[in-house]
């Protein structure tokens, strides 16, 4: 495969490496960017494991409560500028109150709102604005009680990240908790819900990193343990220092504020889209020679 300049940008840019060892990761990995990251991090070239998913697309992510029930949805758009159009804010806001009495995405775009199924608003709305639009995922999470946060707020409960958060006693520490979810994106709840492809995947690097190191595996396998637990402390939420109070990690602040933490959601516009970049000087000069 060819290996591009824009590949070798994109994958420094995830990982800090430099250029030249952003190269040959990907001439050693045949172009497979995800399996490059692994290579640069094997290597000790890799200066941190990003996350992968990127937020390059636009639009909107509305957060709704009710009656013990949070759901998400994201809404997205071509530009920022619709994003803060009153028209288009409307719509996602009159969806996300549609989405707290469906299971699922696909039952949201069935779901009628004003006696019109929510994939023919779209559909209108692109007409009326003449951009193109897409609802693209809901989440939902339930629980005794089920707060909500905002960050970056276009509107009243919409805008660029939404995080739910369904709790069991102290209502301001679980808003507490939505917002160290904001900052810090964990990827599950705890070790027990964490998808094992992703532990697997992080001993495996892990494993290959050690041994570069060129040590016994006797003491390889008790570096891995090690290793494994501070990735378990980093990727879960319980497991995470709270940003509130850093001493603590999530589960010690939720047994001191007695309160149980049983699912979160955190939806992010465009995360994980990768949005086309236009390179505008060409634009100008193709025009310019037709």
């Amino acid at each position: 495969m060819a290996i591009t300049a824009a590949m070798v940008k994109e994958l420094r840019e995830s990982t800090g490496a430099g250029m030249m060892d952003a190269k040959k990761a990907l001439t050693e990995t045949d172009g497979d960017m995800e399996a490059a990251v692994d290579w640069l991090r094997t290597k000790g070239l890799a200066k941190a494991a990003k996350k992968s998913g990127r937020t390059a697309a636009e639009g909107l992510v509305a957060v709704k409560v009710a009656n013990g029930v949070g759901v998400a949805v994201e809404i997205n758009s071509e530009t920022d500028f619709v994003a803060k159009n009153a028209d288009f804010q409307g719509m996602v806001a009159s969806i996300a109150e549609a989405a707290v009495d469906v299971a699922d995405v696909d039952a949201l775009k069935a779901a009628t709102v004003n006696g019109k199924a929510v994939a023919d608003l779209v559909t209108d709305k692109i007409a009326t604005i003449g951009e193109n639009m897409a609802l693209r995922r809901m989440a939902r999470v339930e629980g005794d009680g089920v707060v909500a946060y905002v960050h970056n707020a276009a509107a009243e409960g919409m805008g660029k990240i939404g995080v739910l958060v369904a709790f069991k006693g102290d209502e301001s520490f679980a808003r507490q908790v939505a917002m160290h979810v904001a900052a810090t994106n964990p990827a599950a709840l705890n070790e027990a819900v964490l998808d094992p492809a992703i532990v697997e995947k992080e001993r495996q690097v892990q494993i290959d990193i050690a041994r570069e190191s060129g040590k016994p595996d006797a003491v390889i396998e008790k570096m891995i343990v090690g290793r494994m637990a501070k990735f378990m402390a980093e990727v879960t939420l319980m497991g995470q220092a709270f940003v509130m109070n850093p001493d603590l990690t999530v589960e010690a602040a939720a047994k001191e504020a007695g309160t149980e933490i049983s699912a979160f959601v955190r939806l992010e516009v465009g995360e994980g889209i990768e949005k086309k970049e236009e390179d505008f000087a060409a634009e100008v000069a193709k025009v310019a020679q037709g």
